[in-house]
């Protein structure tokens, strides 16, 4: 008798073993077609998994991300066969399941184009109107490696040989393709469907690694539904206007110089008073909700790096060099370091606790050039950083409070739906402190969000090394994902350091500290805002607010008299006294995403009014000077200004 237990609690006796096809055959109908593998316990196996023992049973569809991740890696196995299949010569390496779809790495003599992905892409529909079973059998390793190098696939062979002698080496075959693989697949190509589409090559070398052979990598995208495919690829569309790169040239607000500076930002005039604008926003915040601002060194000695084991985990990534005395010094990578040496000045006592201390500090990591990308990917950027020093007894409020000011922080910028995630900690190997503290510090956070309603997710081994942390993951107008502040907890750092209070006894005590970035970067935060605002900012935000534009030259005294009086109320504006015809000047301005065009000529001049244009808006409207002085103020003001 095997007793297997569903997600609902409820249990279903079988009589000997049974597969998870076989359950969810028992269970329903349409649940079997639809069903690609089985959680059995926690692991993820495949359909055909013969289960002997008692177990807990999820049957996993696409539905479930699980299932949209099997059915794009099974995806890539056919996409690897089709292209075995249209050229045998090729040499197949390693395909896996990224976001949104998959990829494939292969060896071959000759580029793949662009042009082939229509006859790859019909040699797959084929494979999966062929319904190919697919199966796995597992292998000695001798006898793996040598079938490998029979069928002359020498980068399977390497791949076995690298593996611990302990490794299951797993085939999973599908009519005449055969790849090493763990799974699990679903169980014929026939579940695939027909909503996949090839997307780009690009070269990737061997393993990673730049010393070895460049091969070629076919990315592409799989669904569960055509209607599915379609909306990504809308979104896809809808992406490529939003590029936050291509309307930051059309606006002027940055740009960068790869040959001089990769990855750091050359910001331009209005470019900078957005940024400016963004720290002034946080600035007023902070101030408002209890918090200092410090400014720490952007140069400190290694040995500071090695006391906080930010050496010894991201040495690689930090920007480093001697000095004539033989000093090694790190251009900082992050801004905690810095915060625990101002802490330390001076004796603290239980009454300065909480001691919020924030940190606009611009930090440099070694990205590698391939993952640069605009705002979104950079070498040099700013942190909102806040490290706020408390007792463990303050601790979950803490959490609390700073929950509810980052939340409260996105409202602000127009994104209201935002997952959170609990990243909790890494293997040991990867992690410095007790399994006590770590116990204490993931609880404070998970007593945070769930004693006040708060929805998260657990994204288990993704702390920092040092504490856990929640995610901020912000969906913008087109539906797209970008992780963006965090809030960690961390009782080893103030270890590290020797930090105290005088506690109410008179005794020293270690304070707890979280970590806070709500931004996470000014720089990427304000490639998000462009492209959730297709450019088409805030009037607050925005770096030039109103443009005033005379229909003809004669009324260009009168332009600047408007322009005049809303520079006197704050507002930024300017007169476009050019020899243009005026639908040649809104076009423009409206392509350089100027929130609002005020029109004049010879009836605005007698009556004292503007004819306004709001981007995006195909309505004009007359108002008084004055009324329209007076709505722009009101309308440019940032949110909780002096609150």
């Amino acid at each position: 008798m095997v007793a297997i237990k569903l997600p609902d609690g409820s249990v279903m006796d079988f009589d000997g073993n049974v597969s998870g096809l076989e359950i969810a055959e028992k269970i329903s109908a349409g649940l079997a077609k639809n069903a690609l593998a089985v959680r059995v316990n926690d692991k993820l196996q495949d359909l055909d998994t013969t289960i002997t023992t008692d177990a807990t049973v999820t049957i996993i569809t696409t539905k479930d991300k699980e299932g949209l991740d099997i059915l794009r890696h099974s995806c890539s196995h056919v996409m690897a066969e089709a292209v075995k299949e249209l050229w045998p010569d090729v040499q197949v390496t390693i395909g896996p399941a990224i976001e949104n779809g998959f990829y494939y790495d292969f060896s071959r003599k000759e580029p793949f184009t662009t042009e082939e992905f229509e006859k790859i892409e019909a040699k797959m529909h084929e494979i999966v109107k062929r319904d190919e079973k697919i199966t796995r059998k597992v292998l000695p390793r001798n006898e793996a490696i040598a079938y490998f190098k029979s069928i002359g696939e020498h980068y399977k062979v390497e791949l076995i040989e690298d593996l611990p002698e302990t490794e299951v080496i797993s085939l999973y075959s599908q009519g005449n393709f055969t790849d090493l693989c763990r799974g699990p697949h679903v169980p014929s190509t026939g579940k695939i469907g027909d909503a996949f589409k090839l997307m780009k090559v690009a070269g990737a070398y061997w393993r990673g690694d730049s010393s070895k052979e460049m091969l070629q990598r076919i990315y592409a995208t799989a669904w569960a539904s055509k209607k599915d495919l379609d909306a990504y690829l809308t979104m896809l569309e809808e992406a490529a206007k939003r590029d936050h790169r291509k309307l930051g040239k059309e606006m002027d607000l940055f740009h960068f110089e790869p040959e001089y500076a990769p990855g750091a930002v050359f910001w331009h005039e209005k470019g900078y008073r957005i940024y400016r604008k963004l720290i002034e926003y946080m600035r007023n915040r902070q101030e408002h909700n209890g918090y200092i601002e410090i400014e720490t060194p952007r140069i400190m000695d290694r040995v500071l790096w090695e006391t906080s084991g930010h050496w010894d985990k991201y040495g690689a990534h930090n920007y480093s060099g001697k000095t004539e005395d033989g000093k090694m010094f790190c251009v900082k990578p992050m801004n905690c370091p810095g915060s625990l040496l101002v802490y330390k000045q001076g004796i603290k006592s239980y009454r300065d606790l909480p001691l919020r201390m924030a940190e606009f500090g611009k930090v440099n990591r070694y990205e590698a050039s391939g993952s640069l990308m605009g705002l979104m990917r950079v070498r040099e950027f700013t942190q909102d950083d806040a490290h706020i020093f408390c007792t463990t007894e303050q601790m979950e409020e803490e959490c609390i409070t700073t929950l509810k000011l980052i939340l409260d922080i996105y409202k602000d910028f127009g994104f209201e739906d935002v997952k959170i995630y609990l990243s909790t900690r890494p293997d040991s190997i990867y992690r410095i402190g007790s399994d006590e503290i770590w116990d204490l510090c993931e609880n404070a956070l998970a007593n945070a969000l769930t004693s006040h309603g708060y929805k998260y997710e657990i994204n288990a081994g993704e702390g920092a090394f040092y504490g856990p942390k929640l995610e901020f993951i912000l969906r913008d107008a087109i539906g797209r994902e970008w992780q963006c502040g965090t809030i960690q907890v961390d009782m080893n750092l103030p270890q590290r350091f020797d930090i105290s209070y005088i506690g109410e006894d008179g005794e020293k005590h270690q304070p707890v500290m979280l970590h806070r970035a709500l931004f996470g970067s000014i720089e990427r935060f304000l490639g998000i805002l462009i492209e959730n605002h297709a450019g088409k900012l805030p009037l607050w935000l925005s770096p030039e607010q109103v443009v005033v534009a005379p229909i003809v030259s004669e009324f260009d005294d009168y332009a600047v008299e408007v322009t005049n009086k809303l520079k006197a109320a704050g507002i930024l504006a300017r007169a476009d006294l050019r020899n243009e015809k005026i639908n040649y000047k809104v076009r423009e301005h409206s392509l350089a995403k100027i929130p609002v065009i005020a029109v004049v000529g010879a009836k605005e001049k007698e009556n004292g009014t503007v004819t306004v244009r709001r981007l995006g808006v195909e309505k004009q409207s007359i108002m008084s000077v004055d009324e329209f002085v007076k709505t722009l103020v009101e309308e440019a003001k940032m949110p909780h200004i002096n609150e």
